[in-house]
């Protein structure tokens, strides 16, 4: 069992927990992911990983409650326990496979939407204990659907909010923020995004106008975690993906978002999935490494 040893509610409907699990803690990295189920006939729920603490056997998760799983992991308390908290899964960051002294040689942008902020944090926080600054936008609908902005303010080497109604930071989308900061003269390498698809998909648009190569980490549409389902199945640069094994991250320029978008609406009902399936054939699932959809 994996005992709860904080639980918070971060603003409506989004909640934060630290949970005790030493091995996932032990041996994970930004950009990776846990699977968690809270009973034994609940749901399996994938997590970007928000932050982790080796010394002492911790993984922060962050969630918005979207769902009759979701809603039951948030009626969870300190001292409660997950019957399952699996991890770390995914791909870690690009970052961390990449020689340090040529990280320091890159100017860095984070752009993070809503609950994407959750794993934004463990990427410029282990940046930044490498001695890697990074600028950081965070875009929320109002003030009040703002989540860590303390602890980002703590990582990042020049934080920029902006709120879509004005009513703190910057007024307007992040995509106005981006296209404002290259306007007083910032230059950025690389820009990594991560936050609802449809935000990520606009701020690829702009970055790739502005040159800026971007990543963009697709977890809003794993589902259980393992290649298997096909929830996840994707298309980059003409090749079909699926997030949870060969990702969460894609370059952002490559990723078919529309195709993405429309393929997550038709897979939320049970025609929609026997759907996807027979016209998907074997490429509709990956990882099982049966069917070849993992090829």
């Amino acid at each position: 069992m994996y005992k709860i040893l904080r639980a918070e509610e971060l603003t409506n409907n989004i909640f934060l927990m630290v949970v005790e699990a030493k091995r996932a803690a032990k041996n994970c990295l930004p950009g990776q992911f846990v699977i968690v189920r809270s009973h034994t006939d609940a749901e399996r729920i994938p997590l970007t990983i928000c932050d982790y603490d080796r010394e002492q056997g911790t993984i922060t998760i962050v969630f918005q409650i979207v769902g009759e799983g979701s809603l039951r992991l948030s009626k969870m308390k300190a001292g409660d326990a997950f019957r399952d908290f699996v991890g770390p899964l995914g791909c870690p960051s690009e970052f961390c496979k990449t020689p340090i002294e040529e990280l320091r040689g890159k100017k860095i942008l984070f752009v993070a939407g809503g609950v994407g902020t959750a794993p934004v944090y463990p990427q410029v926080k282990w940046l930044k204990e490498q001695g890697v600054p990074a600028d950081v936008i965070v875009g929320a609908k109002s003030h009040s659907f703002l989540i860590l902005e303390d602890e980002m303010k703590a990582v990042a080497e020049n934080l920029y909010i902006t709120t879509d109604d004005g009513s703190y930071g910057r007024s307007g989308m992040v995509t106005k923020c981006i296209e404002d900061l290259v306007a007083e003269g910032k230059q950025y390498d690389v820009c990594v995004a991560i936050g609802p698809m449809i935000m990520m998909k606009f701020c690829c648009l702009t970055t790739k106008k502005l040159g800026i190569p971007t990543i963009v980490s697709m977890n809003p549409i794993m589902v259980d975690g393992t290649g298997m389902c096909g929830g996840c199945r994707l298309t980059v640069g003409g090749e079909v993906k699926f997030a949870c094994v060969d990702g969460p991250e894609f370059d952002g320029h490559l990723v078919d978002f529309d195709q993405a978008m429309k393929r997550s609406q038709i897979y939320k009902t049970v025609e929609g999935r026997k759907y996807l399936a027979a016209v998907e054939g074997d490429t509709h699932h990956g990882g099982c490494g049966n069917c070849g959809g993992d090829k």
